[in-house]
């Protein structure tokens, strides 16, 4: 388990603490997910050690954890009563299962299975009696949706027989024997590599192995998910391991785990130190990858992505560029309109890969990141506020920007590089905007195979671009376009306005993520931006050539504003007020509201997020939203993610979601619901009516 989720299931641990749990033994009525049972191996003689099982049984669908749970989870802890003299050993656990849920790894068990507990009875126990052994235990019960922590007080007695006496075994404890990790018998080694670390384990060449994985009992160490790469060099199984996100502060000397063999539940414990280990050998075949692929999966994928791609078209985000891009599109030559519609949907559909890749890249090498992460960059908001002053500039009649230019007849190959540009431009303006069907599309990519995950991302392109392509392609619907004339020079100036409103939000945003001072500079260098294009414009109306100097200087800007982030942006957060009474999300705070059965809603959002800010104004935080809370007793829990949070990124990745925004609904009991993106004013007073209780 890295990290993060150390932290954040920690406290969930001090809340199974404090909090009365389903204990069967103690509340017979309210049965848990996981059935216990201790269960001693025979009966002992004094001062002799024997074996205690905890038989663990999940109901179907439900799983636990192994000793290390990987990316989520928590693993069983045992807190003893046991007879003065008595001593309890160490958990020998069986051979965990990879389940692999949204991107996590977990190490789990989806059947029965029996943790062995050696137990040292009392040199003293008198032959004849009974020594009674209970624990109080704690776990966490899973399905791949949602988690409930557990306890129960587990309780077993043992016998103590006469010196020399041989009792009877519970023939189980044979089955249950077999299903631990053998032990190896010679001795394994591991070096740090480039990416993580290789293991070297010995492993006779002519022995079959199938879909073999590594277990490491220490956490942090390596990325859960990540691909493991095995090979076979003589009778060498090597093993390439990726190094954890955040690392241990001290390189470790040494990796113990289990060598898991296949689906038939043998492994073998190891523990390597380190010392020599050879190249990489033969392949192994037969190792799976931990995401899987389903064409239908990917057909509903693409065909989300590229609806909601259509439908960014009408977003306030992008609608200004848009909607000059269409006027002259219709207005250019007939003949070379499908040309310019082609390089337009060629800049959009190349930036939607080369973000979508960039995204999948960084998670692939354990970042959390969600779509539109460069916006949580303070540095890519003042280049996106320089771009948007220059667009507004360049809707006011300040200069010429080639591309969305009236004054241009047929596209050319100037004009084909401008709109191939503001196909860059407006993908990379729209990313803030979610609308609807993208969430679950964008979600489903990030379990996806490159690949395929890569094809998502470029129907959103796709979608993006398509009116703009029937535009081009299609004559009739450029003539129902309204003919050029001088009343395009004045709509033109009027889109200034809400261009220049963007100019001011991106402005409000970076000082919410960087603060004053930062605010105060990108505003500097935007007044630099505009003083640059006034001088660009006056030698545009003289016939100059501006390009050679006007390009490399508004570079330099767009450099300078990302070089002097790390100094001048702060990683202060700014408390807001709320009518509803949020408080900041944390997975330990949902788990302690639903453990006090309050009906719960979860909302996530951002500054950047203009549908987020919407639906906030529109049905969030209003005076009937808080009334109706109010009254129902509803615990409000919000995720700010307009910077970089990994806790909150693992959080959307879990319910599906790529990025924001995301609403959960918790009832007091019952399943969570996921609400839709688009919000009306009565959305929230309505469910938090009769079902909030």
């Amino acid at each position: 388990m890295s990290a993060p989720v150390f932290r954040l299931f920690t406290a969930l641990l001090l809340l199974l603490a404090f909090t009365p749990g389903h204990a069967e033994s103690l509340s017979p009525g309210a049965p848990t997910h996981i059935h216990t049972t201790l269960i001693a191996e025979r009966a002992a003689t004094p001062g002799e050690t024997i074996t205690l099982a905890l038989l663990m049984q999940p109901d179907k669908d439900w799983h636990g954890y192994w000793s290390n749970p990987g990316d989520a989870g928590l693993p069983l802890t045992l807190d003893w009563t046991l007879p003065k003299g008595a001593t309890a050993g160490a958990l020998q656990f069986p051979v965990p299962q990879k389940l692999v849920v949204a991107g996590l790894m977990n190490h789990v068990y989806v059947h029965d299975f029996a943790i062995l507990i050696p137990l040292t009875v009392p040199r003293d126990a008198k032959p004849g009696t009974s020594l009674p052994i209970s624990a109080k235990a704690q776990w966490l019960a899973c399905t791949t949706a949602i988690c409930v922590p557990e306890e129960a007080t587990i309780a077993t007695t043992i016998s103590i027989a006469a010196p020399g006496t041989n009792p009877a075994a519970d023939p189980r404890f044979a089955a249950w024997r077999t299903a631990l990790p053998a032990p190896l018998d010679q001795p394994a080694h591991f070096a740090t590599t480039a990416t993580g670390y290789r293991l070297a384990i010995p492993f006779p060449a002519h022995a079959a192995i199938t879909d073999p994985h590594v277990f490491l009992t220490t956490d942090g160490v390596i990325n859960y998910a990540a691909p493991q790469n095995f090979s076979r060099n003589g009778d060498t199984l090597v093993v390439d391991l990726t190094r954890a996100t955040t690392p241990p502060a001290t390189a470790p000397t040494a990796l113990a785990g289990v060598l898991s063999l296949g689906p038939d539940g043998s492994g073998i414990s190891l523990t390597a130190q380190a010392g020599p280990v050879p190249a990489t050998g033969e392949p192994l075949a037969g190792a799976a990858p931990p995401a899987a692929f389903s064409w239908k999966l990917l057909g509903l994928s693409v065909l989300g992505a590229l609806l909601g791609g259509l439908i960014l078209n009408i977003m306030p985000c992008v609608f200004p560029i848009l909607s000059l891009k269409a006027l002259a599109l219709a207005r250019g030559n007939t003949q070379n309109a499908h040309l310019d519609a082609l390089a337009y949907s060629a800049g959009v559909i190349l930036a939607c890969l080369v973000l979508g890749g960039v995204m999948l890249g960084l998670r692939a090498a354990g970042s959390e990141v969600g779509w539109a992460f460069q916006l949580q960059n303070p540095g890519v908001i003042a280049v996106l506020l320089l771009l948007a002053v220059a667009i507004t500039a360049n809707f006011a009649g300040l200069y010429e920007l080639p591309g969305l230019s009236f004054s241009t007849g047929a596209p050319g190959q100037h004009g084909l590089l401008g709109a191939f540009g503001t196909g860059l431009l407006a993908a990379f303006v729209a990313t803030p905007c979610t609308g609807p069907f993208m969430a679950a599309a964008m979600g489903a990519a990030l379990v996806l195979p490159m690949v395929a995950a890569l094809a998502v991302f470029g129907a959103l392109g796709l979608g993006l671009a398509l009116p703009f392509l029937a535009i081009g392609f299609i004559p009739a619907l450029r003539r129902i376009l309204p003919r050029p004339g001088a009343w395009m020079v004045w709509f033109r100036h009027a889109m200034a306005v809400p261009m220049g409103l963007t100019v001011l939000a991106l402005a409000w945003l970076s000082w919410r993520l960087g603060g004053a001072t930062f605010c105060a500079a990108a505003i500097a260098l935007s007044a630099a931006v505009v003083v640059l294009l006034a001088v660009m414009g006056r030698s545009q109306h003289s016939g100059r050539e501006v390009a050679r100097w006007m390009v490399p200087a508004l570079v330099v800007l767009a450099v300078v504003a990302v070089a002097a982030t790390p100094r001048l942006a702060n990683a202060e957060r700014h408390e807001d007020t709320s009518l509803i009474g949020a408080k900041p999300f944390t997975q330990a705070a949902l788990d302690a509201a639903r453990a006090a059965h309050h009906p719960v809603f979860a909302y996530f959002t951002a500054d950047w997020c203009l549908s987020c800010k919407v639906n906030e104004n529109v049905a969030i935080e209003t005076n009937a939203t808080a009334a109706a809370f109010k009254k129902a007793g509803v615990v409000v829990l919000v995720g700010d993610w307009t910077r970089r949070d990994p806790a909150i990124t693992r959080f959307l990745t879990a319910q599906g979601a790529a990025g924001v925004p995301l609403y959960l609904w918790y009832p007091a009991s019952g399943e969570p619901q996921k609400l839709q993106q688009v919000m009306t004013p009565s959305t929230l007073t309505t469910i938090a009516g009769p079902t909030a209780v």
